[in-house]
């Protein structure tokens, strides 16, 4: 069967070829945000001690953000055609790492990222790309590549800047283009209200083992509460993400907020039915605290798990 591939235009104002990036044809456009005089801060280097050294870009700025459904694509291998391309187009690279050699959570933190859902960056699994070039008019034009990748899905972000910053719709090679991305239905109750408005919810009332991921047996309410949100909302889809307070080292709290994270959804799929596809579990440990650590209340309100909303 032959593999038919989207094409995404990025021309920059004088020159003479745009770069043509191939993305893989399931590639989705999810959010296009573009602003004339407008000033972007490209990352040219690995954060150091929280700081992210960057050069400054005045002119157009096109950012958008794409969603591909295909499972095991690695960030690297949605990055390196890009890389080459962006070469044979006159482009220098400055910028060419992975989360942890990027800097891992100050590097994500510190750079402009389009918000969740549109665009999801798993904080341990993602790969960063800048490149520069000379205009035609003698300023800087530079594009910035972030892929993050979850189970059964990628996340792809590209940031043009300089002079006349321009990105096209999606098109697909030898076909028709892409139609618009469905529209996502209001969600039923007052959860589902909640996740739509700010994109995220935290599934209250849940009960752990102190200090491991077993689930007690419930029944829970907001459990329930989400899967009518699901059943109301066919085409929606979450991630769960498991957060703790800030007793012990990163890496088990990393772990043990992956597996209650897992804990839900498992339970989730097993006792209420929900399609595995629709449902990820990530953890983050403690570094996106709800509140502070330095009171018993504040850990308890850290140690959660929250439903974040993805793109269609």
């Amino acid at each position: 069967m032959k593999r038919w591939l989207a094409v995404l235009m990025v021309v920059a104002a004088g020159a003479a070829h745009g770069a043509e990036l191939s993305l893989p044809s399931t590639a989705q456009q999810v959010i296009a945000r573009d602003t004339s005089n407008d000033r972007y801060l490209a990352p040219t280097g690995p954060a150091v001690n929280g700081v992210v050294p960057t050069q400054v870009i005045d002119g157009a700025v096109a950012r958008s953000a794409w969603r591909i459904d295909v499972a095991g694509i690695t960030p690297l291998q949605l990055v390196a055609p890009l890389r080459s391309q962006l070469e044979d187009a006159g482009y220098r690279i400055v910028l060419d790492c992975a989360a942890e050699a990027c800097g891992g959570y100050d590097f994500r933190f510190a750079t402009e990222v389009l918000p969740a859902p549109d665009m999801y960056v798993n904080i341990r699994n993602y790969h960063m790309l800048t490149a520069l070039r000379h205009g035609a008019e003698g300023g800087a034009e530079a594009v910035t590549v972030l892929a993050s990748g979850s189970s059964g899905a990628s996340f792809l972000q590209i940031i043009q800047a300089g002079a006349q910053a321009q990105v096209s719709q999606l098109q697909t090679v030898g076909d028709a283009p892409a139609p618009d991305a469905p529209t996502r239905t209001a969600p039923a109750g007052p959860l589902g209200a909640a996740l739509s408005d700010a994109g995220h919810v935290v599934l209250e009332g849940l009960d752990f083992q102190s200090g491991t991921s077993d689930l007690g047996e419930g029944p829970f309410a907001v459990l329930q509460e989400l899967h009518d949100v699901l059943r109301a909302n066919p085409d929606m889809r979450v991630v769960l993400v498991g957060h703790t307070d800030n007793i012990g080292g990163l890496e088990g709290n990393i772990a043990l907020s992956i597996n209650r994270a897992r804990a839900v959804r498992n339970r989730l799929i097993d006792r209420y039915g929900i399609r595995a596809s629709r449902l990820e579990a990530q953890g983050m440990g403690y570094l996106a605290p709800h509140t502070t650590n330095q009171s018993r209340q504040g850990r308890e309100a850290n140690r959660r798990v929250e439903a974040v909303l993805l793109a269609l």
